[in-house]
């Protein structure tokens, strides 16, 4: 009992046990299944609650990526994989420079497949890792428990090299509250297999780093309209998206929007600005490296030239 009170996760909403699942070896698939989805609902309320901070957090990383800063996600577990999961998916989504979002699981790539729990415990790890922060950067500490050592390395580390940092856990604490300058907290409270946190808080922070990578790219720039414009046509549904992503942000026809692609050798952002603004392929691409990439600047600033160049 004394080994019970110096616990410092018993008290952790995470870890808690759920009243409903006090038999949940004995409820059945049907009784299990309408039990999860019962609980499920609360991410939603945990996320509307945190939306707060989730906008913040999201003010952050669009202002460091505007500004050249890095990116840096640190988690262990599920919360680890999440954040590599989250790193992996957006160059193809928002044509981000991989070296400028990255992710780190404790215990390295092989604990993305195959599950490295003493891994988490190396808060030295993570502290090392994160040396490579620098002022302007920005340091994502992923733990739904908030206690997790290498996490807490990381962003203890992030801080002394000056980089910004956000915090996402499900155990909102006043402790918690000084681990970065921004804390997600997402009260999910406890799983229905206690301490899985593969489950709600799993899910609520799959949600809230999609909300904030999400935001925060669009603001950048890194959208057009609801359109993906970074695409790599690295497949066939990719090439076929490519063409239909220029025939509806250019209001032009399917073949004509295989034209400007060919002529914008394969660039579906340049496409779409000759297409919408009549410009050549080089004025395209001048206006959009002016614009930092930015195409809804770029076709402002080809319109604004327009006249003159008619003139």
């Amino acid at each position: 009992m004394a080994e019970l009170r110096k616990s410092r996760w018993r008290r952790l909403a995470t870890e808690a046990s759920h009243p409903g699942s006090a038999e949940l070896d004995r409820l059945g698939v049907p009784r299990v299944v309408a039990l999860m989805q019962s609980e499920d609902r609360r991410v939603l309320s945990a996320l509307r609650a945190a939306r707060p901070e989730i906008i913040r957090a999201a003010r952050a990383l669009r202002d460091v990526y505007l500004a050249g800063g890095d990116c840096l996600l640190f988690g262990a577990g599920t919360s680890g994989r999440l954040a590599v999961i989250e790193a992996a998916e957006l160059p193809p989504t928002f044509g981000t420079e991989p070296r400028r979002v990255r992710a780190f699981i404790a215990g390295g790539p092989p604990a993305v497949f195959r599950s490295r729990e003493g891994a988490e415990d190396a808060r030295a790890e993570g502290a090392r890792r994160a040396a490579r922060a620098r002022p302007g950067d920005l340091v994502i500490g992923v733990s739904a428990s908030a206690v997790t050592p290498f996490v807490r390395g990381a962003l203890a580390r992030a801080r002394t090299r000056g980089a910004r940092t956000v915090l996402l856990c499900a155990n909102p604490s006043r402790e918690a509250r000084a681990l970065a300058d921004v804390v997600v907290a997402l009260r999910v409270g406890p799983e229905i297999v206690a301490g899985s946190t593969r489950l709600k808080a799993g899910t609520a922070t799959k949600l809230a780093l999609n909300q904030i990578t999400t935001s925060a790219f669009a603001a950048a720039g890194r959208v057009f309209g609801p359109w993906m414009v970074d695409l790599s046509r690295g497949s066939a549904k990719l090439r076929d998206r490519a063409v239909r992503t220029v025939a509806a942000a250019s209001a032009t026809s399917v073949p004509n929007a295989r034209r400007l692609l060919a002529r914008a050798r394969g660039d579906v952002r340049t496409a779409i600005a000759m297409g919408r603004a009549g410009a050549s392929e080089a004025a395209s691409r001048a206006a959009l490296s002016e614009a930092g990439g930015d195409l809804r600047a770029a076709l402002a600033a080809l319109v604004r030239k327009a006249p003159r160049a008619r003139a």
